[in-house]
């Protein structure tokens, strides 16, 4: 039996969760200027869960390069350049994994059956 799990809040990050969060980032150029990017303003930290949801995360969210990305695609329709990239999206369920321990207590984290869920699944 699946579950659905979603959960999400509006935030202001610390410069050291940004930090955390984009360690695997920090001997590249751009870091400093990404996390002071993603500290200017509130972030919308979601949890998504679901067959396929990286994959299908991904596909929603469009191509790092908003310039490579498809109409109908979050960057493909709200981004301009990589360095003002609006969302982010775990590369993995290893990756979502960390970034949602960083970002979420355990007790944040909301579990429960659809009703719809014998309607979308086999």
């Amino acid at each position: 039996m699946l579950t659905t799990v979603f959960t999400g809040k509006l935030k202001m990050a610390s410069e050291d969760l940004l930090k955390q969060h984009y360690i695997d980032l920090k001997d590249r150029p751009f870091y400093p200027g990404l996390v002071k990017y993603m500290s200017s303003g509130p972030v919308a930290a979601m949890v998504w869960e679901g067959l396929n949801v990286v994959k299908t995360g991904r596909v929603m969210l469009g191509e790092t390069n908003p310039a490579d990305s498809k109409p109908g695609t979050i960057r493909g329709d709200f981004c301009i350049e990589v360095g003002r990239n609006i969302i982010h999206g775990s590369d993995s369920v290893e990756s979502a994994n960390k970034e949602i321990s960083l970002w979420f207590k355990p007790e944040e984290l909301v579990s429960y059956k659809s009703c719809a869920q014998d309607w979308i699944y086999e």
